[in-house]
């Protein structure tokens, strides 16, 4: 009788932004891209292989990868395209595998032990992988291996567009002459502590004593030591749907204009509230984030009856804002997030809401819909020309038009600012 092994498949989809992004428009295939804030404290969310030559990497300044990649386009980017497109390669892997984990937008996990013998089960995440290609005209790539670990690190191997395969009891040799920086949860602090003990590469952590690594890292310690020795027991966990969604907005110049702050605030609570209603969701949970030039945050959070109208959540943000603003300090990032979110259309009351606003809700919602996410706005709000970046958005909402307007200006010897 034959066992099965441990069969784990990472999927990743490469430089998902900026793939999507020349999805919509071909003209920025092969050029250099930047997806993220495009003023000089704005952070790079993606970049393109183009840019990465040049040393620029996701989680980097704007102003700095500029620097390094002044021919760079700049693309503020689109979060209703990406959910759009994520959900696409969701379902492709939900409707083919019986246990699949969604790690992060562009990032899967997928148990396959059992569906067949370890090399039919290769065939059947690279027919996988190519029906998700054909299919999205997203390139993406995988590693399988029996564990969460080893197979993540198979899929940053193979990239860009392509697989690995590392076989059951491979899983050492494979990961022995790799940086000791592609062990998961390895971040800059460990290893630059890794480098300074003179450890750069996994096989030297392979061959430490586990007690050795504890004693410098603790507990950390023994998970890395596992996971270098190719170890992860860690199983594969389905998908479970986010419970909240927010925005924030840094300042391109810090500010103490309390009108323009609480305009922002309006059209932050007003947008949230219609991804709410659109993803046929209800919040309890409203919190308000102010970040002060000198660094300091601090957030207040109120729980209220469950809801996704305008009207109500707008009140409650101004009025923690009003609570939290005291400082009169400089402001340099203001942030809305609705938690505790549950499925449920709109909750009426009985003694507020009239059948005219209802319908105004949806009139309103319509032409959001269909002319984009600020094509209805409030007078207060309509200061807030961009509203921030969004996390956390809902699966399957569909795009908004804010894409096809913005305009693509490309140079050859300039980075360009796309509104």
């Amino acid at each position: 009788m034959r066992t099965n092994k441990n069969e784990v498949v990472h999927m990743d989809l490469d430089t998902f932004f900026v793939s999507v992004e020349r999805l919509i428009d071909s003209r920025l295939n092969n050029k250099p891209i930047l997806v993220g804030g495009t003023s000089d404290r704005g952070v790079v969310a993606a970049c393109s292989y183009e840019t990465r030559t040049f040393g620029v990497h996701s989680g980097m300044p704007m102003r700095m990868a500029r620097q390094l990649c002044p021919e760079a386009i700049i693309i503020r980017g689109n979060t209703s395209n990406y959910t759009k497109y994520s959900k696409m390669v969701t379902e492709i892997l939900q409707g083919s595998l019986p246990i699949v984990e969604k790690s992060s937008i562009d990032e899967f996990y997928a148990d396959m032990t059992g569906m067949d013998n370890f090399f039919g089960t290769y065939k059947l995440a690279s027919e996988l992988r190519q029906r998700i290609i054909k299919e999205t005209g997203l390139p993406i790539s995988f590693g399988l291996s029996t564990n969460k670990t080893v197979s993540k690190v198979a899929t940053g191997e193979a990239k860009p567009n392509n697989q690995i395969l590392v076989e059951s009891g491979n899983e050492k040799l494979f990961l022995a002459p790799l940086s000791v920086k592609k062990i998961p949860m390895v971040g800059d602090k460990t290893y630059q502590t890794l480098c300074n003990l003179g450890v750069k590469k996994i096989i030297t952590v392979q061959e430490m004593p586990i007690e050795m690594m504890e004693r410098v890292f603790g507990k950390s310690g023994r998970v890395i030591w596992k996971k270098a020795n190719g170890i992860d027991n860690s199983p594969v966990t389905p998908h479970v749907e986010r419970k909240s969604i927010s925005t924030e907005r840094t300042f391109d110049k810090d500010t103490i204009d309390v009108v323009k702050l609480k305009g922002i605030m309006t059209a932050m609570a007003e947008n949230l509230a219609f991804q709410l209603r659109r993803g046929n969701k209800l919040t309890s949970c409203v919190t308000v984030k102010v970040r002060y030039s000198d660094f300091n945050t601090h957030t207040l959070q109120k729980r209220i009856p469950y809801t996704a109208s305008d009207h109500q959540l707008v009140v409650i943000i101004q009025e923690l804002f009003k609570r939290l603003y005291n400082r009169r300090l400089l402001v340099r990032l203001i942030g809305v997030r609705y938690s505790s979110l549950v499925g449920g259309g709109h909750q009426i009351n009985l003694f507020e809401d009239s059948e005219e606003m209802m319908n105004l809700y949806q009139a309103m919602d319509k032409m959001r819909i269909r002319y984009g996410d600020r094509a209805v706005v409030r007078a207060s709000g309509m200061q807030a020309k961009t509203i921030g970046r969004f996390f956390n958005a809902f699966s399957g909402e569909p795009p908004t038009l804010l894409a096809n307007r913005r305009q693509l200006i490309m140079q050859s010897s300039h980075s360009e600012r796309l509104s």
